[in-house]
């Protein structure tokens, strides 16, 4: 049975316990995207996990996010969190840490929440990014580097413009040849798609990015940089999403390619299944403002 549109909204709230932003007014500024989710979905994913960018500023809308980011996990446990970059504003000073990270997301580093990071453009102006690289907190075995969790593997790069490229796309070549894993998810700091104030990345190392995901059937990509939150429909195969949402807002538009695109912030908040994977995009407030569903091919 198709639910809806008001129906599924009711549902997702009675179900969750967090708002769905379109029960909101229709005075609020922002629209909504909730696409039902398939039939064969049942019981608990076998990984949740989520993602955010762009965040380390010290900022009470980032202690905001960190807040709904601790109640999401109240209630829908998770123990994985990757960052996109950008880990401490303006200029990637270590002695920062407590209160862009340690303090913000304290509750979930006592729940035991592993964060999983890599360098954004602001977190390489203080000694490349070493001391991030060093710090423990961020679990980083490298400045790229590749772990699986459940039916997923990640693969973490260092898409920075000084980046060793010719080692790094080498070493990612080779790994998703090698990877077994159904599901396989590539995350960095810089865009490839959206419609916000970067556009469409014409780099070397973006074009030969598509062409590996192609190849291997990469999913999903996941970036920052670009301060909105925008998730493509599949290009060729892999879904782009972009929460570079924590810091200052940017403006975005609409392309033929996306799927949801806001100027808002946020944290994506992705569930993983076997035959499917579910993003959803997740506000301040707690409320859900997208949710979309990649079929694994």
């Amino acid at each position: 049975m198709v639910m809806k549109r008001r129906q599924l909204f009711t549902f997702l709230a009675s179900l969750t316990g967090f708002t769905v932003a379109a029960c909101l007014p229709r005075t609020q500024a922002h629209s909504v995207n909730i696409a039902a989710l398939p039939e064969n979905i049942q019981g608990e994913p076998l990984l949740r996990f989520v993602s955010l960018g762009d965040f380390g500023t010290g900022s009470s809308a980032q202690y905001n996010l960190g807040q709904a980011m601790a109640d999401y996990h109240r209630q829908f446990p998770y123990h994985l969190a990757l960052t996109v970059g950008d880990n401490i504003y303006n200029e990637g000073e270590i002695e920062k840490i407590q209160r862009v990270f340690e303090i913000p997301y304290g509750e979930l580093l006592r729940r035991g929440v592993k964060f999983r990071a890599t360098l954004g453009n602001h977190d390489i102006r203080t000694e490349n990014g070493d001391p991030q690289v060093a710090y423990p907190g961020f679990n980083m075995d490298g400045r790229y580097y590749s772990y699986t969790a459940g039916p997923a593997q990640f693969f973490a790069l260092d898409t920075n413009g000084n980046a060793d490229w010719e080692p790094q796309l080498a070493w990612l070549d080779r790994e998703l040849a090698a990877s077994t894993a159904p599901w396989k998810i590539v995350y960095g700091h810089h865009n490839i798609y959206t419609s916000g104030h970067y556009g469409v990345n014409q780099a070397r190392w973006a074009q030969i990015l598509k062409t590996f995901f192609k190849r291997y059937g990469v999913q999903l990509y996941l970036n920052g940089h670009d301060h909105h939150y925008e998730r493509t429909i599949p290009i060729e195969g892999t879904t782009y999403l972009t929460t570079g949402s924590g810091a200052g807002l940017r403006a975005v538009g609409r392309s033929p390619w996306t799927a949801y695109s806001a100027s808002r912030l946020g944290f994506g908040a992705i569930e993983i299944y076997p035959d499917d994977l579910v993003i959803r995009g997740i506000g301040p407030n707690g409320e859900i403002f997208d949710q979309g569903v990649i079929a694994r091919s």
